[in-house]
């Protein structure tokens, strides 16, 4: 069974429809990523700015500093009371 020229050219073109959707998928996902790259390395500059303590700590020492503070009193009150972002990430 030949294709006709008309279905080979309605594949291609689909062929082709796909080839763009996958391109536009890769570059939402870069620009989401490169979002929130930006996002955590200024959040880390306020971090370092606030707790300069924290620069010369390990992942694991920053993580149980920052549950030793949720667990001061009057911090889980605090963080609801934050304003909250309006943009879901």
């Amino acid at each position: 069974m030949d294709k006709t020229q008309e279905e080979q050219e309605i594949e291609k073109k689909i062929s082709q429809y796909q080839n763009r959707q996958k391109i536009l998928l890769n570059k939402k996902r870069t620009e989401e990523h490169r979002a929130r790259t930006h996002r955590l390395i200024g959040r880390g500059a306020i971090w370092e700015a606030v707790f300069p303590a924290v620069v010369g700590m390990e992942g694991e020492e920053v993580k149980a500093f920052l549950i030793a503070l949720s667990r001061l009193p009057g911090a889980a009150e605090l963080a609801e009371k934050a304003p909250k972002n309006e943009i879901a990430e």
